[in-house]
């Protein structure tokens, strides 16, 4: 598939959006920066507004009518106003921008147009547009021009607050406090004024810590000040608060930020539920456990004996805990010790657990091509597990008979394991080298696995197994005979097959002079037995190639090391490109392909998507005739779908075509081209 170029039409999508600036004009100052809300206001002693401002000032609202110059050193005629005002809308939504006046008016949001009213005019026109405005800030720009006669201005920007239009919640009230009062009980909760324009008022939220069920607190009605005091009757318990905005459309916001109160306590807290939750290996014994409160700290404590004494294994401000330093091969008691913030300390049952061997994360068989080769193999452990390994060896070989791999040598690889890593500090790194493997043959693999061994000689499970082929170091030898034949179709490129017996593919590369030699692109693959690939999905414009093709064997050795040891051919396409130009704009966008299994080319198309297809009554589609330097039509008709099979292409060239599209009126489209070529 070969488009020529494509256009690609932003759909401009009008939503709802807004909110009106309260106050009546103020008298207009000198100052050049205007504290948001308030429009920042420039005149133009020109419609273009271009030049420096010829004054600046601050205006409340965009509601104005002059029948003279609008200001001293103005015309009273061809003269421009500009209001501006950068403004938080909160979580956005839905608004109107309502504009009308006497000349021409244009307003924008963040530099895009939503009202355009743009010409010179006797009467006073209007417009509504319904947008939608994202949250946070945004700049609301509105351009007056007045050109003639009286000149007559008006803007509003307002929420939409229909529960049918507005769906987007208000944002979530920031600054939220709560103080506690020990002598009184009481909670009091503040929080900043919420920034949404079509704000209702609040709903002040209370649940037990936890739990995750919310109550209000605030009554049914809505709050409209920023201020909630409860009072608080439970002891020993903590809350937390938290706030949600409503705007007019009965919309709620997500909670704020949750603030906590907890009340006097004298309870100890209970633990319950102390459970071994994992074992790893690798991080250590995970336990988990229920408390029912809240701000509790967590002291994990663990004996050899049921009975103790118990020393601190973990602290933790969770209900869950993991035990990097337990022991591996032996059985440890726990217990929770929890302590609130007043003091008080409770105490979980005692859970008992038996550790098994340490047990390696084995993550590494790599072929070793230097110091006399071999495999390289590495795994993990905890910096507490024993240091004594033994890495296992399978051998595998296909039984013919039975249709299987069947394990024909077992045995324990004499390497020397060395510690090599330990920048994470749960675990550790050791790696050693097989140098007794041998290259394996095409039916067979090895299979490796590590266990540790302990003071005792206890041996642990075997970690994961990682199969490998371990194959030769020796890269294929480099191809002979490669050259590069420029066509109509493409290029073609040979090559005289790599008698190696293990050779897997070829690759071919090309660097091409349009982006001046310093980049490869992959043209294809080829497999082993196979010394022809055609270029042809590059455009025959006249560009001079460099091709280059490396050799791939079955262990993955590659002729490929740099551009001076890879073969290489140069060549120079064919120019096949129309002398008459594609003009810059089109309606129409083409694909072209050479068709499957045959010696035709299948075309499609499609209109921009912004265009009315109404219009459209068919297409012509034209073909390049070198011949004639002209574009033919190839049917007498219009064609009516946008699809059209070219059957009388000639094969080992490449062809251009145009696509036009035929209005209602008669008139045709300026044409999309593209272009196939056809292999003999």
């Amino acid at each position: 598939m070969n488009p020529a170029r494509h256009t690609t039409a932003a759909a401009v999508v009008l939503s709802v959006a807004g909110s009106l600036l309260a106050g009546a004009t103020s008298p207009a100052s000198a100052a050049t920066s205007c504290a948001s809300p308030v429009y920042k206001r420039q005149f133009f002693a020109n419609t273009a507004f271009s030049g420096t401002a010829r004054k600046t000032d601050c205006d409340n609202a965009v509601d104005q009518t002059w029948t003279g110059a609008p200001a001293s050193g103005l015309p009273k005629d061809t003269f421009g106003v500009r209001w501006s005002v950068t403004r938080d809308f909160g979580s956005g939504g839905p608004f109107a921008l309502a504009a009308s006046g006497l000349d021409g008016i244009r307003v924008y949001v963040d530099g895009v147009r939503k009202v355009g009213l743009w010409k010179n005019t006797a009467k006073t026109v209007s417009r509504t547009a319904n947008v939608t405005i994202p949250k946070g800030k945004h700049t609301l720009r509105i351009d007056y021009v007045n050109w003639t006669g009286s000149a007559k201005v008006k803007f509003t920007y307002t929420p939409r607050t229909s529960a049918t239009v507005d769906k987007v919640k208000p944002l979530a009230p920031t600054g939220t406090s709560v103080t506690y009062d020990t002598a009184t009980g009481k909670a009091g909760l503040t929080w900043s004024k919420n920034r949404e324009m079509d704000l209702a008022g609040y709903r002040v939220y209370r649940r037990a810590k936890g739990n995750t069920d919310w109550h209000r607190v605030s009554g049914a009605g809505l709050l409209t000040g920023t201020s909630f005091t409860e009072s608080l009757v439970a002891s020993g318990h903590a809350h937390y608060y938290e706030v949600r905005a409503v705007d007019r459309a009965g919309l709620e916001s997500p909670g704020s930020t949750d603030q906590l109160v907890t009340t006097a306590d004298r309870l100890a807290p209970t633990i319950t539920d102390l459970t071994v939750s994992s074992d790893s290996a690798l991080d250590g014994v995970s336990l988990s456990w229920r408390s029912g409160e809240g701000s509790l700290t967590y002291r994990l404590l663990r004996s050899d004996a049921p009975g103790g004494p118990f020393a601190v294994a973990a602290r933790t401000a969770s209900d869950s805990a993991t035990d990097a330093t337990a022991p591996y091969g032996e059985t440890s008691y726990y217990k929770v010790a929890a302590t609130d913030p007043a003091g008080n300390t409770g105490y979980s049952a005692v859970v008992s657990h038996a550790r098994p061997l340490a047990v390696p994360y084995f993550w590494k068989t790599e072929n070793r091509p230097e110091d006399g080769g071999g495999i390289d193999l590495a795994w993990d452990v905890s910096p507490y597990a024993p240091t004594g390994f033994r890495v296992h060896r399978d051998e595998h070989r296909f039984d013919n008979a039975t249709g299987t791999f069947d394990v024909v040598d077992s045995r324990v690889v004499p390497c020397a394991p060395t510690l090599t890593d330990t920048a994470y500090g749960t675990r550790h790194t050791y790696s050693c080298t097989d140098t007794t493997v041998v290259p394996s043959p095409s039916d067979g693999f090895s299979v490796y696995w590590v266990t540790t061994v302990d003071a005792l000689g206890r041996e642990s499970a075997p970690s994961q197994t990682v199969s490998h082929v371990y194959g030769d170091a020796t890269a294929p030898p480099l191809v002979t005979g490669f050259t590069a034949t420029a066509t109509a179709y493409g290029t073609v490129l040979d090559w005289d097959d790599t008698p190696a017996a293990d050779l897997a593919e070829y690759n071919v590369y090309r660097l091409s002079t349009v982006d001046d030699g310093t980049e490869y692109t992959h043209v294809g693959t080829v497999k082993a037995g196979t010394s022809r690939l055609v270029d042809s999905a590059n455009l025959q414009d006249g560009e001079h190639h460099t091709y280059f093709v490396d050799a791939v064997d079955t262990s993955g050795n590659s002729t490929y090391t740099s551009a001076d040891t890879m073969v290489s051919t140069t060549v120079t396409e064919y120019d096949l490109r129309p002398t008459v130009e594609t003009p810059p704009d089109w309606l129409v966008t083409v694909d072209a392909r050479a068709a499957d299994g045959t010696t035709a080319v299948d075309l499609t198309w499609h209109l921009s998507s912004s265009y009315h297809r109404d219009d459209i009554t068919g297409y012509r589609v034209y073909r390049w005739n070198p011949a004639t330097a002209a574009y033919e039509p190839l049917t007498a008709d219009p064609v009516t779908g946008t699809s059209y099979t070219d059957t009388t292409a000639a094969a080992g060239t490449t062809h251009f075509y145009w696509v036009t599209a035929l209005h209602a009126d008669g008139t045709e489209s300026a044409p999309g081209d593209a272009w196939a070529a056809l292999a003999p």
